[in-house]
Parts: C-alpha cells; sequence; structure tokens
C-alpha cells in the first residue's frame, strides 16, 4: 500500500474525532482573508488525487465561504408572494462558489479542482488548486496545456463541482437539472 492511503485514512479520522489541533487550525483560518494564498495543500493526498503537482505555476488558495441559504436583506417590490421570501437556497454549491471567488482575485489563473477542509458553524473551507495561465512550464505540461488554454472554467461550471451543479454527473439528482429546472417543473 502507498503512503497516501494512510494519509488520506488519517485525515478521514481527524475529521471524525476533531482533535484539539484541527479545531485550533480552523479557528485561525476565521480570523484570516476570505481567500488566501497559501504554500502547500493542508490535505497533500486529496490534492494530488485532484491534480496538484509541487512545481511552478501551480498555485494553492483557501477561500471561506459562509454556510447557509442567501439572505435577502428586505424585499422590494410590493407585497406580492414572489417578493416576501428571504431565504433562498443557491442553485450551485458553495465549492463551485469557492472556486469562482478564487479565480476572481487571481485573474490570471484557471482553477484545476478544489476540495473540502474543514469547516466552522458559520463557514465552510475550501483548498482550490490554479493553474497560471503565464507560467511558460504551463504550456509545455500536457494535462496543465488544454487546463491553461481555456477560459474562465470555474464561471462557466467546467469543473468537477461545477458540472455537479450543472447536473452532467450521473446521479440521482441530475434527471431534475437538465435541461433546466423550469422545463422539469412543466414536465412533471
Amino acid at each position: 500500500m502507498g503512503a497516501y492511503k494512510y494519509i488520506r485514512e488519517s485525515f478521514q479520522q481527524e475529521y471524525r474525532e476533531r482533535p484539539e489541533l484541527l479545531r485550533q487550525r480552523i479557528v485561525a483560518w476565521s480570523s484570516e482573508s476570505s481567500v488566501l494564498r497559501i504554500a502547500r495543500p493542508t490535505n497533500i493526498a486529496r490534492a494530488r488525487e485532484l491534480g496538484y503537482k509541487a512545481k511552478p505555476g501551480i498555485i494553492m488558495t483557501r477561500v471561506r465561504i459562509k454556510r447557509g441559504s442567501r439572505k435577502r436583506l428586505k424585499p422590494s417590490g410590493g407585497r406580492k408572494p414572489s417578493k416576501s421570501g428571504r431565504f433562498f437556497v443557491h442553485k450551485k454549491s458553495l465549492q463551485s462558489i469557492a472556486e469562482e471567488r478564487s479565480a476572481a482575485k487571481f485573474t490570471n489563473c484557471e482553477v484545476v479542482n478544489s476540495y473540502y477542509v474543514g469547516e466552522t458553524g458559520t463557514h465552510k473551507f475550501f483548498e482550490v488548486i490554479l493553474a497560471d495561465r503565464a507560467h511558460p512550464s504551463m504550456a509545455r505540461d500536457k494535462f496543465y496545456g488544454s487546463i491553461t488554454a481555456q477560459r474562465g472554467r470555474a464561471s462557466r461550471g467546467l469543473t468537477s463541482s461545477g458540472k455537479k451543479h450543472r447536473g452532467l454527473v450521473t446521479n440521482n439528482r441530475s434527471p431534475t437539472y437538465r435541461p433546466s429546472v423550469r422545463s422539469r417543473m412543466r414536465s412533471t
């Protein structure tokens, strides 16, 4: 068995038991900025599974996302049932929102992938793998070259979490999203 299997198992056990070290780490993350460049991934096994390599041109960021539904401050536009709601569920996952925010901050990079690293009562934390579009080693690399040739992967839903909320991944919820949510509602 490889070393990464044991690293993965130790991280899973850590998330289950929530030791003091993990709690202190997450408290420190809460006081940092919402999108922060980090030197190396926290969970190296998961990052390597998703395409991370420790080479020039690869950037890691940690993104803090507020949990829960989206809250509209005050309904406006008259007393109609459509205007009276205050809490709305996101149509996309918090992970894909984290990827979009990371891509918006680092405009010269493309999102390769992302993964979950922890949560508190109010926030979720994701680490996003980015590839620098202008770096010469990215164009020479076969894997990263195809990623950096694209523009706006995160905002167009071309990452793995983006494909899930677009309904392209086959699971038990995918028929409700394709071809669109409203057309599915009309047909049922």
